[in-house]
């Protein structure tokens, strides 16, 4: 299984806009963060969340066929690119499963209520919702959900193998945290180094690794308060930053 992060900022985006602060000017690609999103490659192809940088994200990572999508909540950063999948439902002539919890798959047909609508037309995206109750699969990748929250708003995570995505928590419930044993990889959310209500800080994230106890962690979810280089010197050996395009074999 490779993993390719395609997007590992905030929900601003690094740079942001207008801003003239060391890290939005900074000449290090890794400081350069589109909106969180990551892209799993097995048997079958799987994006976590269709970032408002989906396809931009797609035409960098030059991917070609897309098996399935997962959204972890609602917020628009992290579902804004939905539209933007229907390259890849024209290509293959087939709807293209879309796993979510109630709450978000409520809020998507709201929000894009041209691709949900009865009355469709040809032009856009043929999505088939499918609510996330347990367990399941895409192809030949066993995904577990992991319900964690955001402030006060319910998300998802999800571990595969021996990976787990956890972008935007401040906090993981005990029963979420036996789902997390013996992990090669821990992607978790590190906003900054401040507090913040609804994301874990940087400190807070590296207590939560070592907590739980993986391989390694790689925080994502990164605002322009992070310098990369700065940030990766001062984190314990098996804690680093992810940025965008990385990719690895788990």
């Amino acid at each position: 299984m490779r993993i390719t992060f395609l997007g590992t900022g905030t929900s601003r985006g690094i740079p942001v806009v207008g801003c003239d602060c060391s890290v939005c000017r900074s000449p290090d690609p890794r400081n350069q963060r589109l909106r969180c999103s990551l892209l799993i490659e097995s048997g079958v192809t799987v994006v976590i969340d269709t970032s408002s940088d989906f396809r931009q994200q797609m035409l960098r990572a030059n991917v070609q066929r897309l098996d399935a999508v997962l959204l972890t909540h609602h917020h628009v950063d992290h579902v804004l690119g939905l539209d933007d999948v229907f390259p890849f439902t024209v290509r293959e002539e087939a709807e293209l499963p879309v796993y979510a919890g109630r709450q978000t798959l409520a809020e998507l047909k709201l929000t894009f209520r041209h691709l949900f609508s009865s009355n469709r037309y040809k032009g856009i995206a043929r999505l088939s919702p499918r609510e996330i109750e347990g367990r399941f699969r895409v192809g030949d990748l066993d995904f577990e959900p992991l319900e964690v929250l955001h402030g006060g708003l319910p998300v998802l995570g999800f571990r595969v193998g021996g990976l787990a995505y956890l972008t935007d928590v401040n906090h993981i419930p005990e029963a979420c945290l036996a789902q997390l044993r013996d992990l090669r990889l821990l992607v978790l959310d590190g906003l900054r180094y401040r507090p913040h209500r609804t994301h874990y800080s940087i400190p807070e994230a590296v207590e939560v690794s070592r907590r739980i106890g993986p391989e390694r962690t790689l925080l994502v979810h990164m605002s322009h308060e992070v310098d990369h280089a700065v940030a990766e010197a001062a984190l314990p050996d098996s804690v680093g930053l992810a940025y965008d395009g990385l990719s690895l074999e788990i």
